[in-house]
């Protein structure tokens, strides 16, 4: 009397449905902590891949700061408007390749660059137009200032290259123009314009 019963838990022992000794896993170490390991590895990648990313805009926005700073300076590609065409009398000839312009404007005085290549008959043809003729342009002659070519980073007048040039005053109000056209390629001439208007 008074004894464990058969089959009963023994004096001291574990209740029924208690925790076994050891743990809850073998050894009593505790569950491995899987969320923290792709924690570290998401890390590893995700910080390296945001540098990159970082890096890659600020490359990029510095890039189109300097293309938008190198565009107000500089040359716009494609033809005047047919209002500056008209105003600085630069009648581009139809279908000339690598045409570009830049103008500017204060109060004493507005200019217009323009650079074109066209062929034997555009030449003659934008000639004809301003009223004057190719006889008119002078062998080796170069009639763009340095400064007028350094506002748009023109080479005007380099060695090695077949130059000739022309100014064209007319009557005010008409614009002067400076004419200076590189014949490397007789078939192609490139032409040089700096039309100056004043007020």
């Amino acid at each position: 009397p008074g004894g464990p019963t058969p089959g009963g838990p023994t004096p001291g022992g574990p209740a029924p449905g208690g925790p076994t000794s050891g743990g809850p896993t073998p050894g009593g170490g505790r569950p491995p902590r899987r969320w923290l390991k792709a924690l570290v590895v998401f890390l590893l990648i995700a910080i390296p891949a945001g540098y990159l990313v970082i890096s890659a805009l600020q490359s990029r926005n510095g890039g189109e700061d300097k293309a938008e700073a190198a565009s107000a300076k500089g040359l716009s590609a494609g033809y005047p408007t047919r209002v500056q065409r008209r105003i600085y009398d630069v009648p581009v000839p139809p279908y000339s390749k690598k045409v570009a312009f830049y103008e500017t404007n204060s109060w004493k005085v507005s200019s217009l660059y323009v650079q074109f290549v066209t062929d034997r008959d555009g030449l003659d043809a934008f000639l004809a137009k301003i009223g004057t003729r190719r006889s008119a342009l002078a062998e080796g002659e170069v009639t763009i200032t340095g400064d007028q070519a350094k506002k748009v980073g023109w080479q005007v007048g380099a060695a090695g290259h077949d130059w000739a040039g022309m100014v064209l005053k007319q009557k005010d109000p008409q614009p002067k123009l400076r004419i200076t056209v590189k014949f490397d390629s007789p078939a192609h001439p490139k032409v040089y314009v700096v039309s100056t208007v004043t007020p």
